[in-house]
């Protein structure tokens, strides 16, 4: 079921050992350390690759996290805000990704522009804790729902190039 670009993907981005959530303060620093670790080797390993799509920061606390990513569709370039917070309960329950523009435009979204991960992402997620972190939310989420959804938006005309 997953291809080789996945798993070398996937292969490429460090496990996460430290099981604790924003609630567990002294031991989430710590996560978020290995957060932040996974997500520098992740973009580094897609700047290599020539595949960068994505830049997040996220709040003093590591709970907010905000950013840019975009999709190439025939050579242009679409840009899109993301951003999520880390749930109380993380990492056994995955972040809600969102796309605030793209609100409404698509069936595969929740209200606020949270993307679709129910069917696909969130049983691998479960199947994953606490290995599982940002990085591979990106990874395995966000960047498979922009490679079938914007595609498809763009050619419905609901989404057009902005020049930037």
């Amino acid at each position: 079921m997953v291809d080789d670009s996945t798993r070398k993907t996937l292969s490429n981005i460090p496990l996460l050992q430290i099981r604790a959530g924003p609630r567990e303060k002294d031991v989430w620093v710590q996560r978020l350390k290995e957060e932040y670790q996974a997500l520098i080797k992740y973009v580094e390993n897609n700047k290599q690759s020539g595949s960068d799509w994505f830049r997040l920061e996220s709040n003093k606390e590591g709970t907010k996290w905000f950013g840019k990513c975009w999709y190439m569709h025939n050579l242009l370039k679409y840009e899109f805000d993301v951003e999520f917070d880390i749930p109380v309960t993380y990492p056994t329950t995955a972040p809600e990704i969102a796309l605030p523009e793209l609100d409404g435009k698509t069936a595969k979204m929740y209200r606020g522009g949270k993307i679709c991960l129910t069917d696909h992402f969130k049983p691998l997620w479960a199947r994953n804790v606490p290995k599982f972190g940002i990085a591979h939310a990106m990874a395995l989420g966000l960047a498979p729902w922009l490679a079938v959804e914007i595609p498809d938006l763009i050619e419905k005309g609901i989404i057009t190039y902005k020049e930037k």
